[in-house]
């Protein structure tokens, strides 16, 4: 009864609400339903429930896979690099944004940082492939001026250079939208906090040490503890287009990721169980890091989920 009466005292907010909460038990929960597939020969004709159960079969072929330890590490490092690469970029553009008083320059470099984000993956894939070109390509036009190289490298076809070019376009692609949520938490900070810090002879460097980004700090966990249950997330259209729909073997050990290789394995060859065991696998994982990490985050006293 308490909660009804909640509900229809807040009954404008909650209107707002619904439309969500709708989306996402359509788009979310209802699909879960195809989690059964992972313990069935799913057979499309047959359906969920006609299809023949088999158990743990598919995650056992999943873990017993030749590339699955190749799989592992290939997600595990890029999503790694990414959480110690890419994370911090966003926050040290904030900051440094934060620094600049001139308002009319501020706005247009933040202008022309946020638009690499909405440019899809497709079009900046075709962008980095034609920068990084043997015949014409920017960057080798760019070297060879300047006597760094004598011949064009082809750059997207030598594994140990894959890893950082995956991560500096993500990092040009997401840091302008990303500093968005930080340049927020900056602006909360009540001012008084510089001026006292000022008056007590504080410059600019120790006043971002010790009021910016200690206010900041519960913002930047949060996102953490969601950036550290996304280890096994290391990206997928952005890898496929990068490596020519996975079709560049030559860049396959170095780029093949849980992922892609749920793509090319499970459902280029229709086997779905196989592909949603990988990916139950992977979810669960996730979920598990989560809780792992907010433990953690709380244990510490620091901002936490929940």
């Amino acid at each position: 009864m308490l909660v009804a009466k909640r509900f229809w005292q807040q009954w404008d907010l909650q209107i707002m609400v619904i439309p969500a909460i709708i989306l996402i038990i359509i788009f979310s929960y209802i699909p879960m339903w195809g989690l059964l597939t992972s313990f069935q020969d799913y057979n499309p004709a047959k359906g969920f429930l006609g299809s023949q159960w088999v158990g743990l079969k598919h995650f056992k072929m999943f873990f017993n896979a030749p590339e699955f330890w190749l799989v592992m590490r290939n997600t595990i490092v890029i999503s790694l690099l990414k959480l110690f690469v890419a994370f911090p970029a966003p926050i040290i553009l904030a900051l440094m944004f934060n620094e600049v008083k001139n308002a009319a320059f501020k706005r247009l470099v933040q202008t022309i940082s946020y638009l690499p984000h909405f440019i899809s993956w497709v079009i900046v894939s075709g962008f980095v492939i034609s920068l990084l070109s043997v015949d014409n390509g920017s960057l080798n036009m760019l070297l060879q001026k300047v006597d760094l190289i004598k011949e064009p490298v082809n750059w997207l076809s030598i594994p140990e250079y894959f890893w950082s070019i995956l991560i500096t376009t993500g990092i040009w692609k997401e840091v302008g939208f990303g500093a968005i949520v930080y340049l927020a938490a900056i602006a909360g900070v009540d001012p008084h906090m510089y001026e006292a810090a000022s008056i007590d002879g504080a410059g600019r460097m120790r006043q971002l040490f010790s009021i910016t980004i200690p206010s900041i700090a519960p913002v930047i966990i949060i996102f953490l503890i969601l950036s550290v249950s996304q280890i096994l997330n290391a990206g997928f259209e952005e890898i496929l287009l990068l490596t020519n729909q996975g079709t560049n073997v030559i860049l396959r050990p170095v780029s093949e990721t849980i992922d892609t290789y749920v793509y090319r394995v499970g459902i280029q060859n229709y086997r779905y169980s196989y592909a949603t065991a990988a990916g139950l696998f992977k979810g669960v994982v996730s979920v598990g890091l989560l809780f792992i990490a907010n433990w953690i985050a709380r244990k510490l006293g620091s901002a936490s989920l929940w």
